[in-house]
C-alpha cells in the first residue's frame, strides 16, 4: 500500500506560526475544482432540515444557527475538515490528538461591512448563558482554537478578504466576561473610523479591557487568497475583514473550521447554543475525531460511518 503525503508544518513554518499566529496560505483545491464543489454544495446548504440544529423561530427569526457545524450533515464538508492537508498542519501545533469542535460559514455580499476587530479566547462573548463555550485545563498557559479558514470563493480586498495584525494572538484586548448587546439593527449600520465594521449585531468595543485603546491598523495585513486555499491562525489573533466594496457582485464565501486538542472541554456548562440573536439545542451535536484519539472522555463525539455520522452519547473514560 502506498504511504500517504504528510503535511505537518515544518520547524521554520512553526516558529513563524508561533511568531505571528497565522500560517499560510496553503493550498487545497483547484480553482476549478472549488468552483465545481461550491455549486454542488449550494443546494445542500438550502436545505437544512439534517441541521443538527433547529431553531426556535418563535424567539428569533436569526437562521445563522442552522448553518452552523454542517460538516455534521453534509458529506463534503466532512471530509473536508479531516483531509490531511488540514489535520496533519493542526496536529503538527496542537499534538498528535485532535478534534473539530465547531464549522461555520463566512458569507460576505456586495456593500455589506467588514467584520470588526476581534479575538475569541473561550467564546462567551456572544453566548446568553455566559459560560465558556471552550475550557482549557487549569494549567495550561494558553487559551482559543486553532481556525482554518477556507476560501471558497476568491478572497479579495475588494469582496472583503481577512486581516491580521501579527503577533497579538498571546494577550487578549478583550474581557470575554463582559456582556454586548445584540441589536440587529446594526448590522451593516457601524462606522469606525470612517470604515463600516460591525460584528453580526453587535459592538465587539463593547468587550474592551480599556474603552480608550484602538488596534493598531497600520500593522495588519489584508489576507488575499485564491478559491480553493486555506490559512490557520489562532482565534487570539487579532483579526478582522474588509468591507465588500461591491465594485464586484461576486459573494465572497469562507468556511471556517475550528480545532482544539481534545483535552479541552467543550460546552462544559450548557446544554444549547444561545448567540447571534438564536437559539439551538446541542443534543445532536458531538466533536470530530480528525487525527490520534480521544484519551480523557471530557466530550461527546460523532462517529464517522459510510453513510456520514452518527450520534452516539458522551464518552466515558
Amino acid at each position: 500500500m502506498a504511504q500517504r503525503t504528510v503535511f505537518s508544518l515544518s520547524q521554520e513554518e512553526l516558529e513563524q506560526f508561533h511568531r505571528d499566529g497565522f500560517i499560510g496560505p496553503f493550498d487545497l483545491y483547484e480553482k476549478d475544482e472549488m468552483e465545481a464543489n461550491l455549486q454542488a454544495l449550494r443546494p445542500k446548504l438550502l436545505n437544512t432540515k439534517k441541521a443538527i440544529y433547529k431553531q426556535d423561530k418563535a424567539v428569533s427569526g436569526n437562521t445563522n444557527l442552522a448553518n452552523y457545524d454542517r460538516h455534521l450533515d453534509v458529506d463534503f464538508l466532512a471530509e473536508h475538515i479531516t483531509r490531511p492537508e488540514i489535520a496533519d498542519r493542526v496536529s503538527s501545533i496542537l499534538g498528535p490528538n485532535t478534534m473539530c469542535w465547531r464549522s461555520e460559514f463566512f458569507p460576505k455580499y456586495p456593500g455589506d461591512e467588514g467584520t470588526d476587530w476581534h479575538q475569541a479566547d473561550n467564546f462567551s462573548n456572544v453566548a446568553g448563558s455566559k459560560y465558556p463555550q471552550i475550557l482549557w485545563p487549569e494549567d495550561s498557559d494558553f487559551g482559543g482554537t486553532i481556525t482554518v479558514w477556507t476560501a471558497f470563493t476568491e478572497a479579495s480586498v475588494e469582496n472583503g478578504c481577512l486581516q491580521f495584525i501579527p503577533g497579538t494572538h498571546t494577550s487578549m484586548n478583550y474581557d470575554e466576561s463582559k456582556v454586548m448587546e445584540y441589536d440587529p439593527d446594526a448590522i451593516n449600520s457601524l462606522d469606525k473610523n470612517g470604515v463600516k465594521r460591525g460584528f453580526f449585531g453587535y459592538d465587539y468595543r463593547q468587550l474592551q479591557k480599556d474603552p480608550d485603546w484602538q488596534p493598531d491598523e497600520s500593522k495588519a495585513v489584508s489576507q488575499v487568497m485564491r478559491q480553493g486555499q486555506f490559512i490557520i491562525f489562532w482565534s487570539t489573533l487579532m483579526h478582522a475583514s474588509h468591507p465588500h466594496s461591491g465594485l464586484t457582485d461576486q459573494m465572497r464565501l469562507g468556511f471556517a473550521g475550528r480545532y482544539l486538542p481534545t483535552q479541552v472541554r467543550v460546552y462544559p456548562y450548557s446544554e444549547g447554543l444561545e448567540e447571534f440573536g438564536g437559539k439551538a439545542s446541542l443534543d445532536k451535536f458531538g466533536n470530530v475525531l480528525v487525527s490520534g484519539k480521544d484519551e480523557y472522555g471530557y466530550n461527546r463525539f460523532v462517529d464517522s460511518t459510510v453513510n456520514g455520522f452518527k450520534f452516539p452519547v458522551r464518552q466515558e473514560g
